[in-house]
């Protein structure tokens, strides 16, 4: 299967009822995990460089893990920027091999979001790459609050700039550690009715998972982006693994016992999303 772009695997969801997940991936150790898992489940799977991550390790080293890892792989794998911020980053990222960018205007007024996106929609697709853009800003746990995404605005910004897949703020949130953050499905009905893009939504940890089930096989919602959830079935295990035997010091043996609990986390949200045995 190896590597592909987001639409190629979103495309499908869409006509099926089922979503895929965006993990945000912070080094090889997890990234090795969401595939592996995403194996086991016969699921495909989105490997997503975050701006946080991007601070940490450069564009191109993410690029030739994901791709290393996709040619490798038996079921589909996009690599994925997320959160792209300007058209040069995203340019960066095509140049470096990703199949898929997110261009993140969702601060901006409407119609620089809408032109903005529309030139990096294009330049992806001259390359043969998906663009996923925001419309709706999703806000952050503790932090800056989110502004909820208008039905009429949505229609636009589909219509005029081409996306493959459409970011909307319908109650989610970046960075919740609880699964007490419930969508409002009305928005999301209202939204879907005048689009027919696959619609993605930020902050999927936050979101209950009996609603991420029922939106991913009854919604147009298509990609639900997972990473703190995920971050800390990383963190305990890697905590779990450090006390186990305080007198170890070499990161590769510890960070080996990072890995089943990792791969079984990660398997638990692609089954919650109704992706298992799509591949």
């Amino acid at each position: 299967m190896s590597l592909v772009t987001l639409e190629q695997v979103l495309q499908p969801a869409l006509k099926n009822g089922y979503a895929v997940a965006g993990v945000v991936c912070l080094g090889w150790e997890d990234t090795h995990a969401f595939v592996a898992a995403a194996e086991l489940e016969r699921a495909p799977i989105i490997l997503q460089a975050g701006p946080g991550a991007r601070e940490h390790t450069p564009l191109p080293i993410f690029a030739k893990m994901f791709r290393h890892l996709a040619e490798h792989a038996s079921v589909p794998v996009v690599a994925h920027l997320d959160h792209g911020y300007s058209m040069e980053e995203c340019r960066q990222a095509i140049a470096e091999g990703f199949t898929s960018v997110m261009f993140d205007g969702s601060k901006k007024p409407l119609r620089e979001n809408i032109d903005e996106t529309s030139a990096i929609a294009e330049m992806a697709h001259q390359a043969g790459v998906s663009c996923e853009g925001e419309i709706g800003f999703v806000g952050y746990a503790g932090g800056a609050a989110s502004a909820g995404t208008d039905p009429d605005e949505a229609a636009q910004f589909a219509k005029v700039t081409g996306v493959d897949a459409m970011a909307i703020s319908v109650g989610n949130v970046h960075l919740q550690q609880n699964k007490e953050g419930k969508l409002d499905e009305a928005r999301i009905s209202a939204i879907a009715a005048v689009t027919n893009v696959p619609l993605v939504i930020h902050g999927g940890s936050g979101v209950p998972a009996h609603q991420r089930l029922v939106l991913a096989t009854q919604s147009n919602i298509c990609k639900f982006n997972i990473g703190t959830e995920l971050r800390m079935a990383f963190g305990a295990a890697l905590r779990k693994a450090v006390e186990r035997d305080p007198s170890r010091f070499d990161r590769i043996a510890i960070l080996k016992d990072t890995h089943a609990p990792v791969v079984e986390a990660a398997r638990l949200v692609l089954r919650g999303l109704g992706c298992s045995g799509r591949v």
